[in-house]
């Protein structure tokens, strides 16, 4: 196993034992309880958390504090992916190659469960116990809050819903992901940074550059490979864009086309990184740039 792959599949564990310390069971809510772990704890790629301590390395940030601001995106993640699995949006059966979360409970549990993953992401940031300044917890809040409300991922969903069946322009269908899938992954970069409490980062701009092409990226990927990988691989319904009439990508530039952007945005990416060797070893996230362009999933 190279350096990278070691690296992010630590991440990925310190993650998971994170969550499993921070999300409740048992009584008095033992059902809702069931769901939200199902929902938090179901695998994924754990891209937020990866690019969340990549940037805290920078920083030289407490890992331990990168946990908390890794754990409250996942929960924030997760609840948006119980919602939006929902009748009452994309309607689907299978997320991560298990039943849905309204499928494997019913749906007013799933609704709660995500009702309940929201605030408690916040709970986890604003913690007495989390080692930072009070003024780092309240960055971390405002900016979690705004990368998940009406401005950010929230807000791209709504337009994705108004969106099936229309015929919509190239740079429609980006401003929509930068928002829905977008604001989520530049976040995790700054709450990684915010982790490094006082350290200031030459380039920090840089490495929002950088954010804006792998969200995007994520996106043009994600649309790829629902066109051209089955169900088994992807672990929810592959095609379900196409059937459901949505923009998308590939739709719109056909596959080739969306295949190349996603390699110019990988460059993009990289390019970014460039004004960032001042600021320490940014191989993490070059690496995580390449990962996030070439997943098969």
């Amino acid at each position: 196993m190279n350096d990278f792959a070691a690296w992010a599949a630590a991440v990925a564990q310190r993650t998971k034992t994170a969550l499993e310390q921070a999300l409740p069971q048992g009584r008095p809510s033992e059902r809702l309880h069931q769901a939200m772990r199902y929902a938090a704890l179901g695998g994924g790629k754990r891209m937020r958390q990866l690019l969340a301590h990549a940037a805290g390395e920078l920083a030289g940030a407490d890992p331990a504090a990168v946990d908390a601001a890794a754990c409250a995106l996942e929960m924030i993640h997760a609840y948006s992916l119980v919602h939006d699995d929902l009748p009452c949006m994309d309607d689907d059966d299978l997320r991560r190659g298990r039943p849905t979360a309204h499928k494997a409970f019913d749906e007013a549990t799933a609704l709660l469960a995500g009702d309940a993953l929201q605030p408690l992401a916040f709970a986890l940031l604003s913690a007495d116990a989390l080692a930072l300044p009070d003024a780092v917890k309240l960055a971390l809040v405002r900016e979690l809050a705004q990368a998940s409300g009406s401005l950010g991922m929230a807000g791209g969903q709504a337009i994705d819903l108004e969106s099936v069946g229309k015929r919509i322009s190239l740079d429609a269908l980006e401003a929509m992901h930068r928002l829905k899938t977008g604001a989520l992954l530049r976040a995790a970069l700054r709450m990684g940074l915010l982790c490094g409490a006082g350290k200031t980062l030459l380039g920090a701009d840089a490495l929002d550059a950088y954010g804006a092409a792998v969200g995007l990226a994520f996106q043009v990927v994600d649309d790829v490979l629902d066109a051209t990988t089955s169900t088994e691989v992807l672990g929810k319904t592959a095609g379900k864009d196409g059937a459901d009439n949505k923009p998308t990508y590939v739709t719109l530039l056909g596959l080739e086309a969306a295949q190349a952007l996603a390699e110019d945005l990988r460059r993009q990416a990289h390019a970014a990184l460039d004004a960032l060797r001042d600021a320490g070893d940014v191989s993490r996230l070059r690496s995580l740039a390449d990962k996030i362009v070439m997943r098969g999933n």
